[in-house]
């Protein structure tokens, strides 16, 4: 089921953050400890009354000078209409209507039928009745709001999910048993040319059926007599010349195909810097618990010495930890330089996201790593572990029974995480960490 996505959009200051962390507090998914990870803020899944959204905070709409004004303004606005199913006008009550107000209801005004406009800082009931003078904007009644202080947010929410269209099942012909691969990363790095290498003669394309995002073709194939489906996220970002509030808008098609895979093979250029735009992708794909890998593209442009892919390993882990134990793989895909191990590596990750350790083993190996290091807490309060199974796979999630689960630290856990990772391997995969509480003499049945 594909996420319709919901974008805040106004001019600085009128709250678009603290409107977005508040929606975000409301959201009743459980999120587990992933050490290492930065979070970025300017997506996230929200879920309100049993239906689950994508919030956007897009950054304030600004401008140097007359002269600029318009481009800035068309060119944020147009990024929203192109990728939200909603968008959220948001303008501020204790100040009224302003010319950049106007400047942005005058663009998505065409498109009404999709924005809903509200108003915020309306702290109370006075100011709410001084909405009336966002009525010229042409969107009607605005919806008043205090995100700051959450007045009139749930009845708020309830209004915007009657203006989401209904989530239907994706309809395309594509068995979701299929080990879906999302090919990502910022324009520019080869992926069009890394995709078409791996579709190439020696497998057998069965069909192209379109996605259920805007751009993106799933194309079944097989490799080595098992069947994968390619999400192409080739045409991201094809909007070249549009540079002011891209960032905000243009990788919603890459969220959208990383929510609906399983393994991410993240492209980077190797001939240039890592970005930052690297950095997002790679971190929403590890939150979202995917197997990861990384592509240095253009590998043939790189002035090589006996030191340079560990310099480029550096790098990477230096600007992203949380990729420690991600594969790398350094190729050409202009010259077909080790192309071949894009998809040896997948079918790798893809057997160690399947693996199973025995409950035994994984007990001996808790006797060791507690012997080791028992647990602590600055409480002083004893902190016992008294065993781990392993519940699922893909990704691979392990069950702690201990006496007080929340005791267990930060630091113990990725002290944990990383033995599991050194003993285990686990190359590529996310590994999930869950601690239940359990008295000693309780049996395990219970």
């Amino acid at each position: 089921m594909r996420k319709h996505i919901v974008s805040i959009v106004g001019r600085p200051n009128v709250g678009k953050s603290t409107l977005f962390n508040r929606l975000c507090r409301k959201r009743m998914a459980i999120v587990d400890f992933e050490a290492g990870v930065t979070r970025d803020r300017k997506y996230e899944d929200v879920e309100w009354n049993g239906k689950l959204f994508k919030l956007v905070d897009t950054g304030g709409i600004v401008f140097d000078s007359s002269e600029t004004m318009d481009k800035m303004i068309r060119h944020q606005a147009i990024l929203a209409i192109d990728e939200s199913d909603l968008i959220i006008f948001l303008v501020d009550a204790m100040t009224g209507t302003t010319d950049i107000d106007k400047e942005i209801s005058r663009i998505l005004f065409p498109h009404r039928d999709k924005v809903m406009l509200v108003a915020n800082k309306c702290d109370n009931e006075k100011l709410e009745w001084e909405t009336y003078d966002f009525l010229q904007l042409g969107f009607g009644d605005a919806f008043p709001i205090s995100a700051s202080q959450g007045r009139n947010t749930g009845n708020f929410l309830d209004e915007l999910l009657k203006q989401i269209p209904e989530t239907k099942e994706v309809t395309d012909e594509v068995k979701p048993t299929f080990t879906r691969i999302a090919v990502v990363g910022k324009p520019n790095v080869g992926k069009s040319s890394i995709v078409n290498k791996m579709l190439g003669s020696d497998q057998q394309i069965v069909t192209d059926v379109p996605g259920t995002t805007r751009d993106a073709i799933d194309t079944p194939f097989r490799y080595h007599n098992k069947d994968y489906v390619l999400i192409d996220t080739a045409g991201l970002r094809r909007k070249t010349k549009v540079n002011y509030g891209v960032e905000y808008f243009s990788v919603m098609r890459t969220i959208d195909a990383v929510d609906r895979c399983d393994i991410v093979v993240l492209v980077i250029a190797a001939d240039e810097p890592i970005s930052m735009q690297d950095i997002k992708i790679a971190s929403y794909a590890k939150r979202q618990m995917k197997e990861i890998m990384v592509v240095f593209n253009k590998w043939d442009l790189v002035e090589k010495d006996t030191h340079s892919t560990k310099r480029f390993l550096e790098q990477l882990h230096e600007q992203m930890p949380f990729l420690q134990y991600a594969p790398v793989q350094f190729i050409s895909a202009l010259t077909g330089q080790r192309i071949n191990r894009v998809m040896e590596q997948i079918v790798q990750i893809e057997e160690e996201s399947e693996k199973r350790i025995t409950t035994s083993e994984l007990n001996r190996f808790m006797e060791t790593v507690v012997e080791r290091r028992p647990p602590t807490h600055p409480s002083g309060k004893h902190v016992r572990i008294y065993y781990m199974t392993q519940a699922t796979i893909k990704p691979p999630t392990f069950i702690f029974f201990t006496n007080i689960p929340a005791l267990i630290t930060e630091n113990y856990r990725r002290y944990i995480h990383n033995q599991l990772r050194e003993v285990f391997a686990f190359e590529g995969v996310s590994i999930r960490l869950i601690f239940r509480g359990r008295k000693k003499d309780e049996n395990d049945l219970d």
